[in-house]
């Protein structure tokens, strides 16, 4: 699932008239870019959720193989989202991508899905606070020799995972928060990192999109 919904607030004045996912960096949609690491990855079926402008998404992805899971009456953050979307998502564990960072090196959602193992509840990929470019603030998380995490550390979270599903039916909330629920998973140790080894950078403010360009270009 691609996560698609957000206001774009930071990123204003660029998501005044469209939504911050059909951004271009390099001369291609930020959007674009989550859906050609899902299709490299052979993940099927890849859903998009949408809210604000959300028509414009709609008409971006008009013919293609994806399916929208439209937030337009309530933005239910990421958390109610996917879960949302589960219907359309089908069984097993899935994959969350944030379309508002771009990678370089091996494509993460195929990383993930090579590391998951039945230890795990939550697959979060990481990249070390020292190299995450544009990153505003600290890090997210510290990881043990197994890979377990905990929160506050000097691995920032990348903005892709790997969950089991049905633990999101244990948030009583209708609008929630990933971070809801890998609180849980932390406490119970079913939490674990994975580090990126290639580029990354955090595309939120309107001045990160030349700082992702160049980590495209030294790709």
């Amino acid at each position: 699932m691609i996560f698609a919904a957000g206001l774009g607030t930071r990123m204003r004045p660029l998501t005044d008239n469209r939504p911050k996912p059909l951004i271009e960096v390099a001369g291609q949609t930020l959007l674009d870019r989550a859906l050609a690491m899902g299709r490299q990855a052979r993940l099927s079926p890849i859903v998009v959720n949408s809210h604000y402008l959300g028509e414009q998404i709609a008409d971006h992805l008009a013919g293609q193989d994806v399916t929208i899971s439209d937030e337009t009456d309530l933005l239910l953050d990421t958390g109610g989202g996917l879960r949302k979307a589960l219907p359309l998502l089908g069984t097993g564990p899935v994959m969350t991508l944030n379309p508002d960072v771009v990678w370089t090196g091996p494509n993460p959602l195929t990383a993930l899905c090579e590391a998951w193992d039945d230890r795990m509840d939550a697959l979060l990929a990481l990249v070390p606070l020292a190299t995450a470019t544009a990153r505003v603030g600290g890090g997210d998380f510290s990881m043990d020799v197994v890979g377990r995490i905990t929160r506050r550390g000097d691995f920032v979270y990348a903005g892709a995972h790997m969950i089991r599903p049905e633990r999101l039916a244990e948030i009583p909330d209708q609008v929630f928060s990933l971070n809801r629920i890998w609180d849980v998973l932390i406490a119970e140790g079913r939490a674990f990192g994975m580090i990126h080894t290639g580029g990354w950078c955090d595309v939120g403010r309107p001045e990160a999109i030349p700082l992702a360009e160049a980590v495209l270009a030294d790709g």
